[in-house]
C-alpha cells in the first residue's frame, strides 16, 4: 500500500470518526464534568459538550407540548467560580419579582460523601447574558443544583417553562445526585 493511500485511509477514519461522533452525540449516556461523570437521563438529548465556561448542555422536550427545558454543567476549577451562596444568590436575582416575593427554595443535602446544594426558583425569568438585554419568560422555573468538589464545583442549572421542568425534576435529581450515591 503506497504512502499516500495509507495517509488518505487514516485521515478519513479520523474525519468518519469525527462525523460518528457528532452524528450520534444525541445518543451520549454518560459525559464528564469536572471530578463527575453524569449520565444523560432517558429521553433527554445531549445538545452538546464544552464550549467557554458551559462544559456540557442537554435538553428536555415536553412530548404534549414540544416546550423545552435547558440543562447546562458550569465548571471553572478548584477555587473558581464563586461560593455556593453567591450562586445560588445569582440565580435567584435572574427571576423579575423581588426575592421577598419569588417563590424559591435553597436546599443542601447531604449524598454519600458529598454535598450538593438544590436552588429552585418559579416566576418570570429574564433570560439573556450577564450585562446583555434581558427577555422576560413568564410562569418560568429553574432548578439548579451546585455539586461541592475539591476540584470546583460543579454548577448545574436548568431553565424553562414551569410545567416542562417540574416533568423533568425527578430525572434532573437524580442525575445529579447519581456519581455522589455510594
Amino acid at each position: 500500500m503506497s504512502m499516500n493511500l495509507r495517509k488518505w485511509i487514516l485521515v478519513n477514519t479520523v474525519a468518519l470518526a469525527s462525523i460518528a461522533t457528532v452524528a450520534f452525540g444525541a445518543d451520549a449516556q454518560t459525559f464528564k464534568v469536572g471530578e463527575f461523570s453524569f449520565k444523560t437521563p432517558a429521553g433527554w438529548k445531549y445538545v452538546s459538550g464544552e464550549t467557554g465556561m458551559r462544559k456540557a448542555q442537554l435538553a428536555f422536550t415536553d412530548e404534549k407540548s414540544g416546550e423545552k427545558a435547558e440543562v447546562v454543567f458550569y465548571h471553572f476549577g478548584a477555587g473558581q467560580g464563586g461560593t455556593v451562596k453567591a450562586n445560588a444568590d445569582r440565580w435567584l436575582g435572574q427571576f423579575q419579582e423581588p426575592a421577598e416575593k419569588l417563590k424559591s427554595k435553597v436546599e443542601p443535602k447531604k449524598i454519600g460523601k458529598g454535598e450538593v446544594t438544590f436552588v429552585t426558583a418559579e416566576g418570570t425569568y429574564l433570560s439573556g447574558i450577564p450585562g446583555g438585554p434581558k427577555t422576560p419568560i413568564p410562569n418560568a422555573k429553574l432548578h439548579g443544583a451546585i455539586v461541592d468538589a475539591a476540584g470546583g464545583n460543579v454548577f448545574i442549572r436548568m431553565t424553562g417553562p414551569k410545567s416542562v421542568v417540574e416533568k423533568a425534576g425527578a430525572s434532573f435529581i437524580q442525575m445529579v445526585e447519581q456519581p455522589l450515591t455510594p
